[in-house]
């Protein structure tokens, strides 16, 4: 018998017991801790969101789940951590509007979002706000725009991160009301909100979740909301919709991502989990005040609308001449 006949005869007896070996670990999965590398500074919308969904999903789960808070490098830091594990379905990654503007705008990425990961499910939609500290003189975002109109390029607004969904809907938003502010990138929006709340910048441009500690302290100030509706949280404040802007809605999100690899029935189970998740009441009772729109979608679903997003979010970019420096 030849070399290659042996190594093909030893190929076929093999690869019934591979096979088996590899069912066997996606039916005890998971058998040790899983791990949630999230891409954004603890406690803001993302990570809060991550913690309280996943302390419910390690329970259904049967297993713990560990959040890992890797910021930097636009959100590349905790994706390319993701990357580097095993993809054996104990390392995932919570990211955001990174995966489709990353692409957009940084050309030495070294992988590509659309491949290199696998959509598993879309946790939740974040209104956002347009806030101002305390002792900001506008009243109303009518004043605001005033104010900006008659200094250009003398508000700071802080967002966080640099071409994250804030900062795409504080471009957006400027473009449509004819103003010039300065923007500031942070890294998370609890960084963001912290700023504000020490006058470090005179507005910010974050969630309804990441401002609520400087609302709730007196610190800041809400003008308006970039939701389509008004917030749960601040039924009282009006959208920029309904201030002169209509069809304006630019939310931010987290979703949850597996490296490209991860079996499919790994990523079925982790996707029906965090939907459950999504659904408990202890979980919407903590989450609900803080504006947060738990989602939970399946990971078809979850793709199919960061498909839908693509193009819409490219035509921001570039209209408004988005970049990272």
């Amino acid at each position: 018998m030849t070399a290659t006949r042996r190594s093909m005869l030893g190929a076929a007896l093999a690869a019934p017991f591979v096979a088996a070996s590899i069912a066997r670990a996606q039916s005890d999965w998971p058998g040790r801790t899983v791990r949630w590398v999230v891409a954004f500074a603890a406690g803001g919308a993302a990570d809060t969101a991550a913690r309280a969904v996943a302390a419910k999903a390690q329970e259904i789960i049967g297993q713990s789940i560990v959040i890992e808070n890797r910021t930097g490098g636009n959100a590349t830091i905790a994706a390319n951590a993701v990357l580097q594990s095993p993809a054996d379905g104990y390392t995932f990654l919570i990211d955001a509007a990174n995966q489709i503007t990353n692409p957009l705008l940084m050309h030495d990425l070294g992988f590509d979002y659309r491949t290199a990961f696998a959509p598993v499910t879309q946790v939740a939609n974040f209104p956002q706000v347009i806030a101002v500290r305390h002792d900001f003189p506008a009243q109303t975002i009518g004043e605001f725009i005033a104010m900006a109109k008659a200094k250009p390029n003398t508000i700071s607004y802080g967002t966080p991160p640099a071409a994250g969904m804030g900062h795409l809907a504080g471009e957006l938003f400027q473009r449509q009301a004819g103003i010039k502010l300065v923007h500031a990138p942070y890294r998370g929006g609890a960084d963001a909100a912290r700023d504000i709340m020490a006058g470090v910048v005179d507005a910010v441009l974050i969630t309804t979740s990441s401002i609520k500690p400087p609302v709730m302290s007196g610190k800041a100030r809400i003008l308006a909301v970039t939701s389509a509706q008004r917030a749960a949280a601040y039924p009282d404040v009006p959208t920029l919709a309904e201030s002169g802007f209509p069809g304006y809605e630019m939310n931010d999100w987290n979703g949850l991502f597996a490296a490209s690899g991860v079996p499919q029935p790994i990523i079925q189970r982790m996707s029906a989990a965090v939907a459950e998740a999504c659904r408990d009441a202890g979980v919407r009772t903590r989450m609900d005040p803080l504006g947060a729109e738990l989602v939970g979608s399946t990971p078809e679903g979850f793709k199919a609308w960061l498909e839908a997003q693509r193009p819409v979010i490219a035509r921001v970019v570039r209209e408004a001449g988005i970049t990272l420096g």
